[in-house]
């Protein structure tokens, strides 16, 4: 018997804080998890599948991200059925747009670029209620040579340093289009210290924890613990080094995604 499929994409913003990442995981809370169990309710027990275009990580938020709903059954009012999404979806989580694609797209290997920034601040205890976005770095940092550091990071380059796991079949060689640190300016709240920083990332593929690596380095970089020599020399293809700091994930956020024709 054949059945008509339909294909959604979905985009969503979320504040990852008190999740265990994207990924469904035995009795923990997931973002894939409170999706599919909205969708099972709006749906009332109808067929339907969900794909995300990348998993993040425990505590990392998404100012835009996107997943693809599969039904065996036509959306008549997208509208309509994005505002009965959102009503039963839980307050830190909210779908921002819905459109019908082809049976062609697909959400893994459509080529795609994905922007991440990772915010912080340095030198004292911040507000409590910046934790969930805003890492708090409580040594001084060399904010400038940072900057430098960051700019290092763009172009072509083996990225095996700034990857958890690795391994001979790993694929480390990508292409940065951007990473630049600078005043945040992006996102502000009253409770915000002065002056906070941000790091932004721009890229069509990154490794598990590779952003949360490279801001380490910048980190240690920061506190005078390695040198710009350092950061040159990992992204050798020659180079042996491991990245021993994980900058903290609730600073990172899944900021934009981007699909291409």
């Amino acid at each position: 018997m054949f059945i008509t499929k339909y294909f959604y994409l979905i985009k969503i913003q979320y504040l990852g804080y008190r999740f265990h990442g994207w990924q469904k995981q035995p009795k923990v809370k997931t973002l894939h998890l409170m999706i599919d169990r909205t969708f099972n309710y709006i749906l009332e027990d109808k067929y339907f599948k969900t794909l995300a275009a990348g998993r993040t990580d425990a505590m990392v938020s998404a100012n835009e991200a996107a997943f693809e709903l599969f039904l065996h059954h036509k959306i008549e009012d997208e509208t309509e059925f994005l505002n009965l999404f959102n009503k039963n979806l839980p307050q830190d989580i909210r779908a921002l747009s819905i459109e019908e694609v082809s049976e062609d797209f697909n959400i893994i290997n459509s080529s795609k670029t994905k922007e991440y920034i990772y915010l912080f601040t340095y030198g004292e205890k911040c507000h409590p209620f910046c934790a969930s976005i805003l890492t708090t770095i409580l040594d001084d940092l060399d904010i400038e040579l940072m900057k430098q550091g960051a700019k290092l990071f763009e172009g072509k380059h083996n990225f095996k340093t700034y990857c958890y796991r690795v391994s001979n079949e790993g694929l480390y060689n990508r292409t940065i289009d951007v990473c630049e640190l600078k005043e945040n300016n992006l996102y502000t709240a009253s409770f915000f210290p002065e002056k906070t920083y941000v790091l932004r990332i721009v890229g069509k593929g990154f490794g598990r924890n590779q952003i949360r690596l490279m801001m380490g380095a910048l980190i240690k970089l920061g506190r005078g613990e390695i040198s710009l020599d350092y950061i040159t020399n990992s992204l050798l293809t020659e180079s042996t080094e491991v990245m021993d700091y994980i900058a903290p994930a609730s600073g990172l956020i899944l900021n934009k995604i981007e699909f291409e024709e």
